[in-house]
């Protein structure tokens, strides 16, 4: 009987290490440049799993280029069945794969969760004559195509968020000037040389110029006023029109039920942690995690709105 019951302590005991066990590493692939929200993400995932000891080793591969499905091509050929290796993706991927034509989709990876929703920004440089979202639009609404608007690759959300921007002002989006960037650090680089009239991206890329005083922000496209921002929502301005950029992470094809949900509950201590609190909370995103079926779900909705939203616009045909 006690060689029964030490037995069963020792197994449970090593079957609980097991279950707790750090994860030994991770490569997480951002598919942009450095200095966007998808860097940002990936680098902010790194710092947390590591520092909330949940994985011993993170590294983080910038693969940029035509909103992410790039990378995500590369992350699927290369991949596959490799349970260290992450993707991160999100909204803009959803778009760039319909409006690019993509022959590589988000149904081909293992998506694990959706991590956060962050509010689009409207800004312009801090000398723009453009002082109120209403003198932009009024811009627009004179010559569509003399107001260059800078933002991330064709067809993701800041694309979106102006052809929106445009339909709900009545102006046709179809006309809009819009510069699409690979990364963040590029179309902030294009909006402080004035090389632009105005940007659009989530509010995170800007905040730190805005606080500088360098850009100024005219609006948010959220239901509610970004903390601590003076600027007006679009619905507050008279703009009938909400959006909200969201991020996921993936995992790669071809791994196992096990593996996924290794990864999924990885994913999940990274979330309820007080290192991912603090990052949120610095960065202005919301916590919208979301996995298992229920994301599944959603994600594919999200995808069949996506591309009803960019065949209105013109963005797919």
């Amino acid at each position: 009987m006690k060689t029964a019951f030490w037995g069963g302590l020792v197994a449970a005991c090593l079957s609980s290490a097991v279950a707790f066990a750090q994860t030994p590493s991770y490569e997480i692939i951002a598919p942009a440049s450095p200095g966007g929200g998808w860097d940002q993400t990936a680098r902010a995932m790194q710092a947390t799993l590591q520092d909330a000891k949940i994985a011993g080793n993170v590294q983080v591969v910038n693969v940029p280029g035509a909103g992410g499905t790039i990378g995500l091509a590369q992350f699927v050929s290369s991949k596959s069945g490799k349970p260290d290796s992450l993707l991160v993706g999100g909204y803009v991927m959803v778009g760039a794969i319909l409006t690019n034509r993509s022959p590589v989709t988000l149904d081909q990876v293992t998506p694990i969760a959706r991590l956060t929703g962050e509010d689009e920004a409207i800004v312009v440089p801090a000398s723009s004559p453009y002082q109120t979202i209403a003198d932009l639009v009024n811009a627009m609404k004179a010559d569509p195509g003399a107001v260059a608007i800078a933002g991330g690759s064709a067809g993701g959300t800041d694309h979106i968020a102006a052809g929106l921007l445009a339909q709900t002002a009545g102006v046709d989006p179809k006309l809009i000037n819009y510069i699409a960037f690979s990364g963040g650090g590029e179309a902030l680089a294009a909006i402080l040389g004035q090389q632009v009239a105005a940007g659009i991206s989530g509010y995170g890329e800007f905040e730190s110029q805005v606080k500088a005083g360098t850009l100024r922000l005219l609006a948010t496209t959220g239901e509610t006023r970004v903390p601590g921002s003076e600027a007006p929502t679009l619905k507050e301005a008279g703009l009938d029109m909400t959006l909200q950029n969201w991020r996921m992470v993936a995992a790669a094809p071809g791994i196992s039920d096990e593996q996924k949900a290794q990864i999924t509950a990885d994913m999940e201590k990274m979330s309820n942690s007080p290192e991912w609190k603090a990052v949120l909370e610095r960065n202005n995103w919301q916590n919208t995690f979301l996995a298992g079926d229920a994301f599944q779900t959603e994600l594919k909705k999200n995808i069949a709105d996506t591309k009803e939203v960019l065949t209105a616009i013109g963005l797919v045909q």
